[in-house]
């Protein structure tokens, strides 16, 4: 594979896929079934080069590609990704993976369609991830709302259509004035280059010219986004299409929406409306102050609302809305430690909520029903299924050891810095949380076995040992040993804070927290690096020192 155009590859894999199947005769179901896993598979199997491709500590963006493609409006097929976007790259497609894997016998009608539905939902995803172009970025970000409407509409359950026109409406609203500010943003960054610059949806560019607005437009600019990325999440109060879109959508179709399509919105925040924010320093903390709440409000909000469920699905859907204030808590307290546990937070929500969703479809594809009285004792008839649901449910809560205590600590640990208000109702949120996830296991597993039809419910099959293990192996690693996530985001995560909090680095905080600058944690890095590969090179033959002791390059001059 030709590494200058891996994120192509990546990212049209699934198209392929999609492609494939349209010219497969509709009466072969297990063609459809067998092509529609092997190119989700295939699509994981071509990322995994990017772990080891990957430079740690380098600046800027990784793995360009950039062409013209529209050259009368300045718009170009440019692909990159930093950290930031490598890690929900990878996310995307192990949970595209397991999620197709998941279907194979939950789908019975309309297989063909459902797969390429699906496969094209998750070339939108990734290109979200990966565009450096504001139309490009655009084009990914209405391409994955067909599909999913899609699949919540025809595969969903009795009340489908109606969320699935909930789900259209609200995310295309928000969509509406992204693309304004888009526009907004297109036009008046040439008017600051000068009447002699070409057009362009370049986004590092475009975003460089922010700090040269007016206040007025940029807070203009901010709000655009702002509401388009809070529907996406979803942020309180923008949050009521979600538990009609998770709960009727099928078993896949919510893992990857509760996985994937809500981080468009939290990567969104980072990587655009970040940089948007006022360089006013009165009306960014006015800014600041409002999300703030609106996050916290979220945590708990969610939180209560979980406690008075009577169905399981709907209960986790709301989880989410706690779990990502904590995401939208980090990102806006703008320092490194705030931002980089918001994206572990992310991918340990990908992880331990698409695993409750599995397990809520295991249950649902042997009872039909996601109702909490419906079930109980369970953990006689399936103790294997009772074990696997217990990790998710501590993941999920935030136990020492397991990834959701990472994200949640480090994000706690940045909030902090900012206030001690903050970080106390969020606290107030993880007790909530834990309480309705304890709650919610010890009514669906423990006690007598009260319905008769819950005493011979068979445990987990392969398949679904195949889709839940990897999910709960992961919650195990980045709970034990997450350095290699915090590696991965230290650049990335400095250089937004270094652009959107200027004095950050040489405030009093930073210096107590051993804070240091990009250049400087980029310089770091690379002396890991080069330290590492000496080590290696002193206890290697002789052969060896001759081809590994030379100490690893650092582009510190490539600018975001």
């Amino acid at each position: 594979m030709n590494q200058t155009h891996i994120l192509s590859w990546i990212l049209f894999t699934p198209l392929i896929g999609a492609i494939v199947l349209l010219f497969v005769p509709r009466q072969l179901d297990n063609a459809q079934r067998v092509i529609g896993n092997v190119f989700g598979f295939l699509g994981l199997a071509v990322s995994l080069p990017l772990i080891w491709r990957f430079q740690i500590g380098t600046p800027g963006y990784q793995f360009r590609e950039n062409y013209d493609w529209i050259p009368s409006i300045g718009a170009h097929y440019s692909l990159g990704i930093d950290g930031i976007s490598f890690l929900l790259v990878m996310l995307t497609t192990i949970l595209g993976a397991i999620s197709i894997l998941s279907s194979w016998s939950a789908i019975q009608n309309r297989k063909k369609e459902y797969y390429i539905l699906f496969l094209l939902l998750q070339t939108g995803m990734l290109g979200v991830f990966m565009a450096l172009d504001f139309f490009l970025f655009y084009l990914f970000w209405e391409v994955m709302l067909v599909p999913m409407y899609f699949l919540i509409g025809v595969w969903g359950s009795d009340r489908r259509l109606y969320a699935a026109i909930k789900f259209f409406l609200y995310t295309l609203a928000g969509s509406v004035l992204m693309l304004l500010a888009i526009l907004a943003l297109y036009y008046r960054a040439h008017e600051v280059a000068g009447a002699g610059a070409a057009y362009t949806f370049d986004i590092p560019t475009s975003l460089g010219a922010v700090p040269q607005f007016s206040t007025t437009l940029q807070r203009i600019l901010f709000w655009g986004f702002f509401f388009a990325f809070a529907i996406k999440v979803p942020m309180f109060p923008f949050h009521t299409w979600l538990p009609d879109a998770h709960t009727e959508a099928p078993t896949a179709g919510s893992v990857i929406l509760a996985g994937v399509l809500l981080k468009m919105g939290t990567y969104g925040f980072i990587r655009f409306s970040l940089p948007l924010l006022p360089t006013d320093a009165v009306a960014r903390q006015h800014i600041i102050n409002i999300l703030m709440v609106l996050s916290v409000v979220g945590i708990i909000y969610g939180a209560l609302v979980c406690l008075m469920q009577k169905d399981m699905k709907k209960l986790i859907a709301y989880s989410s809305v706690s779990h990502l204030g904590f995401c939208t808590l980090g990102i806006f307290a703008l320092n490194p430690h705030g931002v980089s546990g918001s994206v572990i937070q992310q991918i340990n929500h990908g992880i331990s909520t698409g695993a409750l969703f599995l397990i809520v479809g295991v249950l649902y594809e042997r009872r039909h029903t996601r109702m909490i009285s419906e079930y109980g004792g369970l953990s006689t008839p399936m103790p294997n299924f009772a074990a696997i649901y217990l990790i998710a449910t501590l993941s999920s809560l935030g136990l020492p050891l397991l990834n959701g205590f990472i994200g949640e600590f480090t994000i706690l640990s940045g909030v902090f810095q900012v206030s001690l208000r903050w970080t106390a109702w969020a606290v107030v949120g993880i007790v909530l949380g834990a309480a309705y996830l304890l709650w919610l296991y010890q009514r669906v597993m423990f006690g007598p076995v009260t319905n008769p039809m819950n005493e011979h419910l068979p445990d987990l099959n392969m398949r679904e040992y195949a889709t839940l293990v990897p999910l709960m192996l992961l919650a195990f690693w980045i709970g034990i040993y997450p350095k290699p996530l915090f590696r991965v985001l230290d650049v990335p995560v400095r250089q937004i804070v270094e652009q959107v909090n200027p004095g950050y680095y040489n405030s009093a905080t930073a210096q107590r927290w051993g804070e240091k600058p990009p250049v400087a944690a980029a310089n770091d890095a690379a002396r890991t690096e080069s330290d590492s590969t000496k080590a290696l090179a002193a206890s290697a033959p002789p052969a060896i020192i001759a081809a590994s002791s030379e100490p690893i390059a650092v582009n510190t001059a490539e600018k975001r």
